[in-house]
């Protein structure tokens, strides 16, 4: 009859951990596992603490932002998109008077967001303008559209032109909105980092 038991393999050494710094007291510890964060239970202790206020504090801002209004998305989502669109144009002068200067450079709609509300976040909407253009000469339209004309072209002009069935985007589209144009900001801040 032959040994069927098979013979013992010798057992691997274990593989010494290098020493941590404690998550809490910021004290060096030698772990017992790798996935070991702090030193002690006292320390142990205090970090589920800190994990269940942080995320206390997380399911709080979800909370409050539930109880949000319509119209606080919405001009949080104007913001970021008028961020994006100062950005885009920056090297641009007013898109109606075409002059540079050093006042304050607003984000201006050609289709103001009263009367066209599906254009509110169209970029062939809308393009740097200087304040006073915006806001004194309520955009100054006369100038605005041959501008728009010479940078877009004719046909993309007519298509903003064209009145479509009124759309109200959600909440969720306004923060998925939100966040494109936050991001696509940040590209912009980086490429101009980068030349």
């Amino acid at each position: 009859m032959t040994n069927l038991r098979k013979e013992a393999k010798p057992r691997k050494k274990r593989k010494e951990l290098k020493p941590k710094k404690c998550a809490i007291c910021r004290n060096e510890f030698k772990p017992r596992n790798s996935m070991q964060k702090v030193c002690c239970p006292r320390c142990a202790i205090k970090l589920v603490q800190a994990k269940r206020i942080k995320d206390e504090k997380k399911e709080l801002k979800i909370r409050k932002a539930a109880l949000q209004p319509y119209s606080y998305h919405v001009k949080a989502t104007q913001r970021a998109f008028n961020e994006y669109i100062r950005g885009r144009d920056a090297d641009l002068p007013c898109i109606s008077c075409a002059r540079y200067h050093e006042g304050q450079y607003h984000a201006g709609h050609f289709k103001t967001t009263a009367a066209r509300p599906d254009l509110r976040f169209h970029e062939d909407n809308c393009h740097k303008q200087c304040s006073v253009c915006n806001n004194h000469l309520s955009g100054n339209i006369d100038q605005y559209r041959p501008a728009l004309i010479a940078k877009i072209g004719l046909a993309r002009v007519e298509a903003l032109e064209v009145v479509p069935k009124p759309h109200r985007p959600s909440v969720e589209e306004l923060k998925e909105i939100r966040e494109m144009y936050r991001y696509k900001t940040k590209q912009l801040k980086q490429n101009k980092a980068a030349a």
